[in-house]
């Protein structure tokens, strides 16, 4: 624990998310980046009211611990698409300013690589359609610790 990790940390309730807030990079020992990400996601997520003490019986933990992001190499956008293996890799999608990431369980929501790729540039502030030999991606993988569910 004392180690340097990067982690995400995902709040849900009832299936739907309540907050996800992570590093992708370890800077910072792996228990303080839990806890500091724990706290992001439940008080400061800009697409989400702080939690309320109320929620929180209701409200189901995951932490994923991420690999170090691995550059990819590609020729166009079909070709990343080919590369990328659902439900296994994390992906940075960097393109000038813009950045965004999906975790892998994202693959559950959006399972065609054409479609999971699209709303990661909308998640950028792109156009769906957006693509530019100014495009860099990164994958990573993870462990992932879920909370079971209230039955």
């Amino acid at each position: 624990m004392n180690q340097p990790g990067a982690t995400f940390v995902t709040l849900t309730q009832n299936g739907a998310l309540r907050g996800c807030i992570g590093s992708l990079q370890a800077h910072r020992p792996l228990d303080q980046d839990v806890r500091a990400n724990a706290v992001a996601a439940a008080f400061s997520d800009p697409r989400f009211a702080p939690l309320k003490a109320e929620e929180l019986p209701r409200t189901r933990v995951e932490v994923s611990l991420l690999t170090a992001p691995q550059p990819m190499t590609f020729s166009d956008e079909a070709d990343a698409l080919r590369q990328l293996r659902p439900n296994v890799d994390g992906v940075i999608f960097i393109a000038g300013q813009r950045r965004s990431t999906f975790l892998p369980q994202v693959w559950e929501q959006l399972p065609q690589a054409r479609q999971f790729m699209a709303h990661l540039k909308q998640k950028a502030g792109l156009p769906a359609d957006y693509w530019s030999s100014e495009v860099q991606l990164q994958r990573y993988e993870v462990q992932k610790w879920k909370e079971a569910p209230i039955p």
